[in-house]
């Protein structure tokens, strides 16, 4: 059976813990591991953090969409915003690149969400948004 979760908040930083807290309780049936919900509370922090403070430039006015899809034992986490977009996504996912470099940013989000996930798709059009669409397999 198909279980899932959509919703759309502002562009507010603070809304990165919402979303971690959704997605836990989304998954408390699932008898996941400690590790394993830390992990795709990780991958959900990077994808929704990088949607505000890259794709919108921290413009909470902005508005964020978050869906979270479980079937068949295969968790599927989407991250769509309508921001600025991405000009080079292969460039963006090589470790420690950083649009941001000179407000502490580390330039790790995609590596760290790469590493957590089964599979790791991204897609983005300047002008137009970026949505990241990361897949895990659960036990």
């Amino acid at each position: 059976m198909k279980k899932y979760v959509k919703m759309r908040f502002n562009a507010d930083i603070e809304n990165v813990t919402f979303a971690r807290g959704t997605v836990a309780s989304f998954l408390i049936n699932e008898d996941l591991t400690l590790n394993e919900m830390n992990e795709i509370k990780t991958i959900v922090s990077e994808a929704i953090t990088n949607a505000i403070v890259h794709g919108y430039l921290e413009d909470a006015t902005k508005e964020v969409d978050f869906e979270i899809i479980l079937e068949n034992k295969i968790l599927t986490l989407i991250v769509e915003d309508k921001g600025i977009g991405i000009e080079d996504v292969a460039k963006a996912r090589e470790p420690l690149f950083s649009t941001k470099l000179e407000t502490e940013r580390a330039g790790l989000g995609f590596t760290i969400m790469e590493i957590f996930s089964d599979e790791l798709k991204i897609e983005s059009e300047l002008g137009k948004g970026t949505k990241v669409i990361a897949k895990k397999s659960i036990k």
